[in-house]
């Protein structure tokens, strides 16, 4: 009987787990809700125990239909920036601040301050501001390392605390170009014993703590591998794997993420580059996507006037669709007001033009990226609640001018079990 290997996906709703063979099969996949986060204001935490908490529930609900006994190895994915101190133990310290918590702006300007402008630790919401934050409001004194979420669960599976991975620490100040902490978080007076050991994604670094194999019913054997982001291990799920793949994220925003073969910074249009083994995640995010579709049209009214769009014909009108004024990437302009004019009397053909307007800011975006030493757009793959649309991406396939397909897998649970198979990414 072949080994399986064990994804876990901690999110802002719920902990996923997905338990896949060696053929990168999906066997089951179960979750576990967790309750919202606490929110004053842009302080936004939650008790760390309830992630533990629920991802026991969810590996639990696993072993209900799948024989966790054959578990070879187990990697975790947390959301991007979410941060907790811990004792030597990997007992908390501190609530953990989550991704989008954004109290910390003053330490976000000494970050500013000092930090290169390539650096993934800028913005109040970066890790390295809420570290500072922590800091700065004097931690009790048992409080030894700053962890990340997807760590601190590692950590609890293995037994062993203090490990992160290259794509989490990015937002805490890592340089994956050098793959080393930068000497500038000295002058920021950020101790280096707090900062954890980075390893490759899907690298495995302790066999699972006993106690805990024999509360889940896992193999002793089991080994724990460093994970990675919760948007790194979707796309990872997508099973983008040579240069040139991309994968566009149809949601309220247009993200748009290319396999490239060297890191690709542009900070003034938020264009930053995760690492990925021997490559790289390069990518960018629009203010144009559902946001600018849903300021004209509700969701019901666009699922009526799908079918009688006509993606082979183009409309011939040059939009670029966005909420309100503001952009961010391809064109970086925070005065860019949205371009919807002249609107046509039909509903069909005006939300035709809509959709084409998004295709053609993708486009830019692929452009934009290429310019920047990205390689050749080789296909796409849809993920978000817009791929569901076959017609637009008919529309993006003829305006993009490759491949276009939708994901069949985008749940990050499956991407971070893609990780444990492989023992690091593609």
């Amino acid at each position: 009987m072949t080994g399986l290997f064990l994804g876990i996906d901690v999110g802002t709703g719920g902990v996923r787990a997905c338990a896949i063979d060696a053929r990168g099969e999906i066997q089951e996949i179960e979750s576990a809700n967790l309750p919202p986060p606490h929110q004053d204001g842009n302080a936004i935490d939650q008790d760390p125990e309830l992630w533990w908490q629920a991802t026991t529930s969810a590996i639990s609900g696993l072993g209900r239909t799948v024989d966790l006994k054959r578990v070879e190895r187990i990697a975790v994915d947390g959301t991007s920036g979410t941060l907790l101190l811990i004792d030597t133990t990997g007992r908390p310290c501190t609530p953990g601040l989550m991704y989008n918590d954004a109290r910390a702006i003053n330490q976000a300007a000494r970050i500013a301050a000092i930090a290169p402008a390539e650096s993934g630790a800028h913005g109040a919401s970066s890790a390295l501001a809420k570290l500072l934050f922590l800091l700065d409001r004097a931690p009790a004194k048992e409080a030894r390392i700053a962890v990340h979420q997807a760590d601190w669960i590692a950590g609890r599976i293995a037994g062993r605390h203090g490990i992160s991975d290259e794509n989490n620490a990015l937002k805490l100040g890592y340089d994956p170009v050098a793959r080393a902490w930068p000497a500038w978080l000295d002058q920021l007076g950020v101790s280096r014993g707090f900062l954890p050991q980075v390893l490759v994604p899907g690298t495995s670094f302790a066999a699972i703590d006993p106690e805990v194999a024999s509360a889940l019913g896992i193999a002793r054997s089991a080994h724990v591998a460093a994970g990675t982001t919760d948007g790194v291990a979707a796309f990872i799920a997508t099973r983008a794997d040579a240069p040139g793949d991309a994968v566009t994220s149809l949601g309220t925003t247009l993200v748009v993420k290319l396999l490239a073969t060297q890191p690709i910074f542009a900070a003034d249009q938020g264009v930053y580059s995760h690492r990925l083994g021997d490559r790289w995640l390069a990518g960018g995010a629009s203010n144009s996507g559902g946001g600018a579709l849903l300021a004209h049209f509700t969701a019901q009214q666009m699922d009526r006037l799908t079918p009688l769009l006509t993606p082979d014909v183009p409309t011939g009108l040059d939009y670029y669709p966005l909420p309100k004024p503001g952009e961010r990437f391809p064109i970086a302009d925070p005065a860019l007001a949205p371009r919807i004019a002249p609107r046509p009397s039909e509903d069909h053909r005006f939300f035709q033009a809509l959709l084409e307007g998004i295709a053609s800011v993708e486009a830019l975006a692929y452009r934009r990226l290429a310019q920047l030493g990205a390689p050749p757009l080789r296909r796409v793959i849809s993920i978000g609640g817009g791929a569901k649309n076959a017609a637009w991406t008919e529309i993006r396939r003829r305006i993009l001018g490759v491949p276009v397909s939708v994901a069949e897998q985008t749940e990050a649970c499956y991407g971070a079990a893609l990780l444990a198979l492989r023992g690091g990414p593609p």
